[in-house]
């Protein structure tokens, strides 16, 4: 059964079928010919829709629409220039910072991308550093946004492997940190080697002063967002309605450039990538519970204990899995196959569940950096015209910061399960 859904699988991506439609598909033909309950096609889907962790996706990615809409990323870029922007090679740490503020907001490597990336790479060339230079560091630094909360690729994956959501989300907030501060220290390291250029702006102190007292709804939805759940106000779901509420709130009274036009063409960008994520969540399921039906899970579980029952070698063997599968499958396509495979038996193992979130979505936002299908470097090349070699090259030293936060995570637990049992004893 799981040799023919592969086989299915693989034919419709080479034949140039959606994702999507290839795992829903192939696992739709596999019910059939194995003569399994039709029924199961609808209901599978509904009841994986069916969550109220999933409802945060689409509140997320709306409360990140409006944000933009409303110019918060032009001010967030602004203040943090005068702030930094002198010390050598500032435009590149100033990419980073946003990168890690506006992921607050965001919860998606593309979404730092679409939002901010033209406008950096843009201000980076004009102050003397080389476009490929610039869009190597604006590639790295969207990694920040799926780790760091809201995190989207977190929530599916809670979903996926039927773990704690607001733990899974609070467990990113230090590795974030831990990728933006790696990524500051090579661009420092790279300053002195390369003599990058500092930043021309010269603010005075009541320039500052004024574009922070701007800037400052704009950093408070950040705080709101990871304040709340800290304090157990609200779930992630509350957290993404309250976060749409605020966005809403400061684009009408506050900014004053939230109009009705706006506010439309958000819920349209909003309605589209959420059928989009969600179709994919869907299909995935049943493809899931094709390979649950066959077993692959138990099966999958006693051989990785059979090969070690030590969680850092688990771990180990799962970041060369991830790595390899990241090049080919997109983020939450992969998230929502092998998680539910995998999770089992590592959590038996003793790999905290908290951990192993950070571990799944880090390594995949790494296949976003790689090649063949690594959509941020599309995305980029789009953006600056550049050829796709080029943009590779520009990305490729970033690998060392970036594989150096990987082993930290993957070695140091602590990491993503202090916050978390810290908030919730």
């Amino acid at each position: 059964m799981t040799v023919t859904l592969l086989m299915l699988f693989a034919l419709g991506l080479l034949i140039g079928a959606p994702v999507a439609v290839s795992l829903g598909l192939s696992a739709g033909l596999v019910i059939l010919i194995h003569d399994l309950p039709v029924t199961v096609l609808a209901q599978r889907a509904v009841n994986t829709l069916d969550s109220s962790p999933l409802l945060a996706v689409p509140l997320f990615i709306l409360a990140a629409s409006l944000l933009g809409a409303t110019g918060v990323t032009t001010h967030l870029f602004d203040l943090l220039r005068m702030l930094v922007g002198r010390i050598r090679g500032g435009m590149a740490h100033v990419n980073v910072l946003v990168s890690l503020i506006f992921s607050g907001m965001s919860g998606a490597a593309l979404a730092d991308i679409g939002a901010l990336g033209g406008i950096q790479i843009r201000q980076m060339e004009h102050q003397g550093y080389s476009r490929r230079f610039a869009s190597g560091v604006t590639i790295a630094a969207a990694t920040i946004g799926p780790i760091f909360p809201p995190s989207i690729p977190l929530i599916i994956f809670a979903t996926a492997a039927e773990v704690s959501t607001i733990r899974a989300l609070l467990a990113g907030v230090v590795p974030a940190l831990v990728v933006a501060l790696a990524l500051m220290i090579q661009i420092a390291v790279m300053a002195r080697r390369h003599d990058l250029p500092r930043d021309d702006i010269r603010p005075t102190l009541p320039a500052i002063r004024r574009k922070a007292w701007i800037s400052l709804p704009a950093l408070l939805a950040p705080v709101l967002l990871v304040g709340g759940m800290i304090s157990g106000f609200f779930g992630p779901t509350e957290a993404a309605g309250v976060t749409v509420a605020y966005a809403v709130l400061i684009g009408l009274l506050i900014y004053r450039s939230l109009t009705l036009e706006g506010f439309i063409g958000c819920t349209r960008d909003t309605v589209l990538a959420t059928a989009n994520v969600l179709f994919v969540v869907a299909a995935a399921a049943l493809f899931a519970w094709v390979l649950t039906m066959d077993r692959v899970p138990a099966r999958a579980g006693a051989w990785l204990l059979e090969v070690s029952e030590n969680p850092l070698v688990l771990l180990l063997i799962l970041n060369l899995l991830l790595l390899v599968v990241g090049m080919f499958l997109e983020a939450i396509v992969a998230i929502l196959i092998i998680a539910p495979i995998v999770t089992p038996a590592l959590l038996q193992a003793g790999v905290p569940p908290e951990q192993l979130g950070v571990v799944f979505v880090l390594n995949l936002m790494l296949g976003l950096l790689t090649p063949p299908v690594g959509m941020s470097l599309y995305m980029v090349s789009i953006i600056t015209k550049m050829p796709l070699q080029s943009v590779i090259r520009g990305v490729a030293p970033f690998y060392l910061s970036l594989f150096a936060a990987l082993a930290l995570v993957t070695l140091v637990p602590g990491l993503s399960t202090w916050l978390p049992n810290l908030v919730m004893k």
